[in-house]
């Protein structure tokens, strides 16, 4: 990818969520392609759909929860008191509330977003819910500003497909994590190779379509940076938000949500 578009894709990006985050809005109300369908009522509603509990939604500061996920990591990770988990994408901190609440006092969470809008919301949810376990940091996840070896659990809600740099994405990931540390992600994941017209288009890219990665190709960049036990999971979901996306192209041809884990063995 030419470093043009790059660069026009992740402008794009961070004009489309830094206007979610100034106007405590979700994916919903901004842009050409509306994640909520007429079958899902309200944001609560669609937090369910996707596999997060009453008790989990209503934990969380008022305004944490944007509605931009696809899945619910928080499931597949499994977090112990004490941990520390790196929320990659934190957006206005609702995962990582979550995760917080999971390692307790003794764990920590550190939350990064290339959005200052959303890392500036996250932090005033973060003093609005009196959390002192959570840690929020303006970075880019092809650059995690974390030292080798300290993190024991990444989290990441359909984030990682808005990457222009994929692989440097999970080798950081890989870099940051200890041995036998774990990753879990719910992210859009494509069932084949995008046609070129869609992956060209800037709106399909922040839309989270676009730059969905061919699972696949997932499966072979995890093997090849070193992780293990790796699973790309779209069995058994019960609810995929992606088909009820209002897109020019119909997401049930190309993209599915699926629930994405892998290890650190070292």
């Amino acid at each position: 990818m030419d470093y043009k578009k790059k660069t026009l894709q992740q402008q794009n990006i961070k004009e489309k969520y830094g206007l979610i985050a100034r106007n405590s809005g979700s994916c919903c109300d901004f842009g050409p392609s509306p994640c909520c369908s007429s079958s899902i009522e309200t944001p609560i509603e669609l937090s369910m759909k996707i596999g997060y509990s009453p008790q989990e939604i209503s934990e969380v500061p008022e305004g944490a929860n944007l509605n931009l996920g696809c899945g619910n990591p928080q499931v597949i990770a499994s977090l112990k008191p004490g941990e520390v988990v790196l929320d990659l994408g934190s957006g206005a901190g609702f995962d990582s509330f979550l995760a917080a609440r999971q390692v307790g006092s003794q764990g920590k969470v550190l939350g990064i977003d290339m959005t200052a809008e959303m890392v500036k919301k996250a932090r005033e949810n973060a003093v609005t819910g009196a959390y002192s376990n959570i840690y929020f940091q303006l970075g880019q996840i092809e650059r995690i500003p974390l030292r080798d070896n300290c993190i024991d659990v990444i989290i990441s809600n359909c984030v990682i497909n808005l990457s222009t740099d994929k692989t440097w994405v999970f080798r950081e990931a890989y870099r940051v994590l200890k041995p036998g540390g774990r990753l879990a992600i719910s992210d859009t994941i494509a069932l084949t190779e995008l046609p070129e017209e869609i992956k060209n288009d800037l709106d399909l890219f922040s839309a989270c379509f676009a730059g969905a990665m061919e699972y696949k190709k997932l499966e072979r960049l995890l093997e090849t940076i070193g992780f293990s036990k790796i699973s790309i999971d779209f069995a058994d979901k019960g609810f995929d938000i992606t088909q009820y996306w209002a897109l020019s192209h119909n997401p049930k041809d190309y993209i599915r949500s699926a629930a994405i884990s892998a290890r650190k063995i070292v």
